[in-house]
């Protein structure tokens, strides 16, 4: 069993910076690939950012291409926890939205890496809101 857990959600104002941070815990391995999602009031969900399990594959949605950063931190034991960081800048406010962080049993990321579809657990989310 695989659990993820979000935080660093806040209120922050335009041009304002903040780290997300996805705990994954459980029976989980340091190859597994993850990703970001974001869902505003009244929108679908959108794809923000994914990595592969190496950390070779890098992905951003071109709305935040050059703003937000993707990385990760593996804990190599039995048991491994693996924590994923997602860390936002130059902030503005239709990025706001529900930020849940996702992961695919796959070391590689799939080709349709971009659709919820491909993932196979998810956190819970954290809020975030950016004022004008």
């Amino acid at each position: 069993q695989v659990q993820l857990t979000e935080s660093g959600g806040g209120l922050v104002q335009a041009g304002g910076s903040l780290r997300l941070t996805c705990a994954a815990s459980g029976e989980v391995f340091s190859t597994y690939s993850m990703g970001w999602f974001r869902q505003a009031p009244g929108k679908e969900r959108e794809f923000v950012a994914a990595m592969s399990g190496s950390g070779k594959q890098l992905y951003y949605a071109d709305s935040v291409k050059g703003r937000f950063t993707l990385s990760r931190v593996t804990v190599s034991r039995e048991n491994a926890e693996n924590t994923v960081f997602l860390q936002m800048n130059s902030l503005k406010p239709e990025d706001t939205a529900i930020y849940s962080c996702a992961l695919d049993l796959f070391s590689n990321l799939r080709s349709d890496y971009g659709q919820p579809s491909a993932y196979d657990y998810w956190g819970q989310g954290t809020q975030v809101t950016v004022s004008s």
